[in-house]
């Protein structure tokens, strides 16, 4: 076995890799760019090697400065994560020129299928149904507009050597086709080093379902079953499960045959992912190989008990796999919800800054099933511009689909995270949708439900009435907290009251409150009695509750006469009075926010990359404004209506925080 295992990688999956390799004990080498000096896996490994500035393109994917660290350090093999280096054949062949191992497949293989137009080629030569698209190289964004219009609107615009996202734009007409093409192939050279662009129809109302492959040097190949990621936006994940609500056992057989049939076609070894698109009537197509560590593997690990990184380090030492396909059973529901450093409020784009707190839930087994958090950040760290905006994977496992939902729910309350904007209460507003409940769900299920955006999710009326019993409950303990302030008014006792009217999302419930040493018992007037019970103090950010013999967990924050409650997707802020003080509330003012409507705003904290439009200029709706660039992706501002260009405020080149002033209109 290596002695020295050096990850070609950064964030949560260097950390990942980090785990098992010393759990099989193997020394780690870490690399880093100077915004990574203090990063977690630098403080994981056993080594760590200093190779350039933050830019991605001046460090982690420059091939001869990880040579240089192997070189240093030593490193007998390569484990390259995902993304960056990970599906480069050339960096596999300098691998394999120095005698270094690669863990992953040899360079043939990812040459023929990491390149999503060789892959589909292949595919179809090997008999694959494939989703019809243009697989010739696109010269410039009038091609890609001609190309467009013969597949027929509407288009995907990929990047050949792309993956995670990046470098992929949907197209409905020839202006987003233009646009597109430009976007994704700047995306594309800035993460990928390879601005090869292809074109394909866009499949509506598909599932995103994909097999996992795992295969030796010996001529072994299995599929750990499926995973099902159709919880899209911007075609990038965001949730994900293992097994797919919607495979039957037949469809589960056909796509897992034919994905090990397809790696074996081309020499493949190691860990790789085979994407399907499936339609209503479970018609599957190949969409694509992806020759590496997926990021979701972590839900296949769960339900299947294989640690696929090990597996991948014992295929590259040339060991056999030690199980047969008839061995590889399901078992159990698991649940992956990816934590990004984005807003959705803002239409989910990119937030950095100073994660002030990060409390995840604790790992390992709960009362009804399995908590996993794979995570490369710490409290007190910086999410940097520079990267993808993931920071964990929050995964849960249980027995049943209904079951790992819930654990999820809980588990995504309990996740605290302040400092940056995320999208937590995103992914807990999709866990009690009742579309994704069901199963039902498609890779246009975020644009469907929330086509104006996330603006926080409503609490059913069962809900309601439960957080309106935690309120009024951890308020009497606030308030009698207050009656034993030192320095109050002598001889005037003061008594907290029983009842009181609890406001939320627009609604008032009159309270009745029966307190005792172990809890309270709170009457809702028109609704239910719940008991609460907790050992919330006040103060405390987390509060954990068992309301009517269920657990609640509220994020919870001081605001006057009330709290500020996060749960369940929902941000509320909760005002809990005597029936006087609701009284007399009634009567105040609401104060009316600032009109910002003269100005574009910077939707993200990032860089200037191109004003469009100059001074004195007439704009139309729709038309490009500037280009905001972070986290490797760009964004377009767009006129919301026609208007005049006042004056222009930021420069290209600028860096901007949110809500900076680009420019302003008449």
């Amino acid at each position: 076995m290596f002695k020295k295992i050096l990850i070609a990688n950064r964030g949560e999956i260097a950390c990942r890799v980090i785990k098992t390799a010393r759990k099989m004990g193997i020394q780690t080498v870490a690399v880093y760019s100077d915004a990574d000096r203090n990063a977690l896996h630098v403080q994981m490994a056993d080594e760590a090697i200093h190779i350039g500035p933050p830019p991605a393109a001046q460090s982690y994917i420059v091939i001869d400065r990880i040579m240089d660290a192997i070189r240093r350090t030593g490193a007998e093999a390569v484990h390259p994560g995902y993304g960056f280096l990970s599906e480069r054949m050339d960096f596999a062949a300098a691998l394999e020129a120095e005698g270094v191992v690669f863990v992953g497949p040899p360079s043939p293989a990812i040459e023929a299928m990491g390149d999503k137009i060789t892959s589909k080629k292949i595919a179809q030569e090997a008999g694959v149904s494939t989703v019809p698209g243009y697989m010739g190289l696109i010269a410039d964004a009038e091609e890609a507009v001609k190309i467009s219009r013969q597949i027929g609107y509407p288009v995907m615009i990929k990047a050949s050597a792309g993956g995670g996202g990046k470098g992929m734009r949907i197209a409905w007409n020839d202006q987003e086709a233009a646009e597109g093409f430009q976007s994704s192939k700047n995306e594309a050279a800035a993460s990928f080093g390879d601005d090869r662009i292809f074109i394909e129809k866009f499949v509506t109302q598909p599932r995103h379902i994909e097999i996992q492959v795992l295969a030796d040097k010996h001529g072994n190949c299995v599929y750990l079953h499926e995973r099902e990621c159709s919880i899209q936006r911007r075609n990038q994940k965001v949730i994900e499960e293992a097994p797919s609500p919607f495979l039957d056992a037949a469809t589960r057989k056909a796509m897992g045959e034919q994905a090990c049939a397809l790696a074996k076609a081309v020499g493949y070894t190691s860990a790789g992912t085979v994407e399907f698109i499936v339609d209503g009537s479970r018609n599957f197509y190949f969409l694509e190989m992806n020759t590496r560590l997926q990021v979701e593997h972590p839900v296949t690990e769960l339900i299947t008990g294989v640690d696929l990184v090990e597996q991948m380090i014992r295929v590259a030492n040339g060991e056999p796999l030690p199980f047969r396909q008839e061995d590889l059973k399901i078992n159990g529901w698991a649940m992956e919800s990816r934590l990004y450093a984005e807003d959705p409020y803002r239409n989910f784009l990119p937030s950095i800054g100073r994660l002030t707190r990060y409390r995840p839930p604790v790992e390992g087994k709960t009362a009804g099933g399995v908590v996993r958090n794979d995570t490369g950040v710490y409290e007190g760290g910086e999410i940097s511009m520079f990267y993808d905006p993931m920071i964990a994977k929050l995964c849960t496992w249980a027995p049943t689909r209904a079951e790992a939902i819930e654990e999820m729910r809980l588990a995504l309350d309990t996740f605290e995270v302040e400092g940056i904007g995320h999208n937590l209460p995103f992914v807990g507003a999709v866990m009690d949708h009742p579309r994704f409940v069901k199963g039902d769900i498609t890779t246009a299920f975020i644009a469907e439900e929330y086509p104006e955006g996330f603006q926080g999710a409503t609490l059913d009326e069962a809900t309601l009435h439960r957080v309106a019993a935690a309120a009024a409950a951890m308020n009497r303990v606030a308030e009698i907290r207050r009656t034993r302030i030192s320095g109050t008014m002598d001889n005037h006792t003061r008594r907290v009251g029983d009842d009181w009217v609890v406001t939320l999302q627009g609604r008032a419930f009159a309270v009745k409150i029966d307190a005792d040493p172990s809890g309270s018992t709170v009457a809702i007037a028109g609704g239910p009695v719940l008991r609460v019970e907790s050992d919330w103090t006040p103060g405390q950010p987390l509060a954990r509750l068992t309301v009517d013999g269920k657990p609640l967990v509220i994020k919870t924050a001081k605001v006057p006469m009330g709290f500020r409650m996060r749960l369940r997707g929902a941000d509320l802020k909760v005002h809990v009075q005597t029936p006087r003080q609701k009284e007399l509330a009634g009567l105040m003012l609401e104060k009316a926010p600032p009109d910002t409507s003269r100005f574009l705003l910077c939707p993200m904290p990032g860089l200037v990359v191109k004003i469009s439009v100059e001074e004195g200029q007439e704009v139309q709706e729709g038309q490009a404004l500037a280009t905001v660039e972070a986290m490797k992706m760009e964004n377009i501002l767009k006129a919301e209506k026609k208007g005049v260009v006042k004056k222009i405020k930021a420069a290209a080149g600028a860096s901007l925080k949110v809500d900076d002033v680009i420019m302003e209109f008449e």
